[in-house]
């Protein structure tokens, strides 16, 4: 029951993406038992896919998805229904700007059997005051509408067991913007035991975001509009 798929959108990154593949490709490879490392392309307009498919074969636990661009938010859940879908018995979202660190993995896999949902908490963000103020809104918008209150409710770097992420799956809609900030909500409300472990957050030093800084106050405003209509979503069974 060891079977890990690491899963990654990926939007343009070919200033980063082999490196990141590179350490998180050693992970699957140390876990073994079939673990993979899922790197899903968002339609990337630069180099990005002409690297994966350069070194797809230096790394048979690889598998590159390239797809037609649709956002963060719905290629992420995307890659969990793939996973989930393909046997994995964990599934391990990370991002593959190279913000997060591989090595901190291990903290998370040692605690498996201790909790389904194992979420990362970036207590000292590295990535700019702005998005620390978004993250900060965003936590009182979530308790405001859900009464939750969430370290890190979009953090990218989270390990959970598949069999409980597919009871999820289904409720969040394919097109949200945001589905890991749901996906948080809705545990929590559901009670499932979530342990929050802090983690490194690194400044991007390549690649571009796939939401700029500028777009984020049309967006934010869409977000709070999705999160308003699923206010009272919750899990049949």
């Amino acid at each position: 029951m060891n079977k890990l798929y690491v899963v990654m959108p990926a939007y343009n990154e070919a200033g980063i993406i082999e490196k990141v593949v590179q350490e998180w490709h050693a992970v699957v490879a140390s876990v073994g038992h079939g673990s993979r490392l899922i790197v899903l392309n968002d339609g990337s307009t630069d180099e990005t896919s002409a690297i994966l498919e350069s070194i797809k074969t230096s790394h048979p636990n690889l598998t590159v998805i390239n797809k037609t661009n649709s956002g963060h938010g719905p290629t992420c859940l995307a890659a969990y229904k793939f996973a989930v879908d393909e046997g994995a018995d964990w599934v391990f979202q990370t991002d593959a700007d190279g913000q997060t660190q591989s090595g901190e993995f291990w903290r998370f896999w040692e605690k498996r059997d201790t909790c389904d949902f194992i979420i990362g908490w970036r207590a000292r963000r590295a990535d700019g005051p702005a998005r620390v103020f978004i993250s900060r809104i965003l936590k009182g918008v979530l308790a405001l509408l859900f009464n939750v209150s969430l370290k890190d409710a979009n953090a990218p770097f989270r390990l959970m067991k598949a069999e409980r992420l597919r009871l999820y799956l289904p409720l969040i809609p394919g097109n949200f913007f945001i589905p890991n900030v749901l996906l948080s909500v809705m545990l929590t409300r559901e009670g499932e035991k979530i342990l929050w472990q802090e983690i490194s957050f690194n400044p991007r030093n390549a690649g571009q975001s796939s939401i700029a800084l500028f777009r984020f106050g049309g967006l934010g405003i869409k977000l709070i509009i999705q999160l308003y209509k699923l206010r009272h979503l919750k899990r049949s069974t």
